[in-house]
């Protein structure tokens, strides 16, 4: 899980959810280029927030499998 934000962490889920609202919307056009922008920026932020999840879930599965797995 990633570390304790300042602000409420959405989950994976939420996270990927409204990553693929924001690629829908700056795939279907019709924004200005400052709303462009700002969706780029939040898709950036929620493809963050979803790497840091899955990063921690891979940390967890390696020290549930242990050394061994190797």
């Amino acid at each position: 899980m990633p570390d304790a934000p300042t602000q409420q962490q959405p989950s994976y889920e939420e996270a990927r959810e409204e990553l693929i609202e924001v690629v829908r919307t700056l795939e279907a056009g019709g924004t200005t280029l400052e709303e462009s922008l700002a969706l780029w920026e939040r898709g950036e932020a929620l493809a963050k927030v979803c790497q840091e999840w899955l990063d921690g879930a891979r940390k967890r599965l390696d020290e549930a499998i242990g050394p061994d797995a190797d």
